[in-house]
């Protein structure tokens, strides 16, 4: 379509990921597609902020199934969506936090019904090598160990959350993320990521 970069048409013709996740982080497609592959570079790399709305909304139907299906089973209620932060230094570089974007896209369409965002919260606290260039899963972990800090214990303790990212390939960042969210009191994590 003209003057958009990603349609719901398009979004929605995405395969979904076949790829098997660690437990507890839903992803979505598979970064294999050259279509989510392409979206997501240029979510990221090439400042098309505006795929974080569309890729949000298709973010926020498959949310919503897992959530209903997820509250059946335990107590996971009104979950605090945290993104995944990235180092001051990228920031600076990029403008922006493509996990923050998408959840903004989520929450344009739920409008705080059922989940609350929750910025700043989870900082990157060490500027570390991007995780694509690490090929094996015992240096990611290394390399992000101790790099996530919690600013905000108080809105943390005994609460449910959902963490947000862009891409998982080892799961070693969302790893890390939810160790410093459990030793800051928080109760149940699961991830969602458009891909992996």
């Amino acid at each position: 379509k003209s003057g958009v970069f990603l349609c719901t048409e398009c979004a929605q013709s995405i395969p979904a990921a076949e790829r098997e996740t660690q437990s507890g982080i839903h992803a979505l497609f598979d970064y294999r597609n050259p279509t989510i592959k392409r979206a997501i570079w240029d979510l990221k790399y090439l400042g098309r902020r505006t795929l974080a709305r569309n890729l949000g909304r298709t973010l926020y139907e498959h949310m919503l199934e897992e959530y209903v299906e997820i509250k059946q089973f335990s107590r996971f209620d009104r979950p605090l969506l945290v993104p995944i932060p990235i180092s001051n230094k990228r920031r600076r570089k990029r403008g922006y936090n493509q996990s923050e974007l998408l959840i903004k896209g989520v929450m344009s369409e739920d409008a705080n019904k059922i989940f609350s965002p929750i910025f700043g919260a989870l900082v990157k606290v060490k500027d570390t090598p991007p995780q694509m260039s690490l090929k094996d899963r015992r240096k990611r972990l290394a390399n992000l160990h101790g790099c996530f800090h919690v600013t905000k214990p108080e809105k943390i303790i005994g609460r449910n959350i959902i963490l947000i990212d862009d891409v998982t390939t080892t799961g070693a960042t969302l790893a890390e993320a939810k160790r410093a969210l459990r030793s800051a009191g928080a109760k149940k994590i699961i991830a969602f990521t458009l891909a992996h």
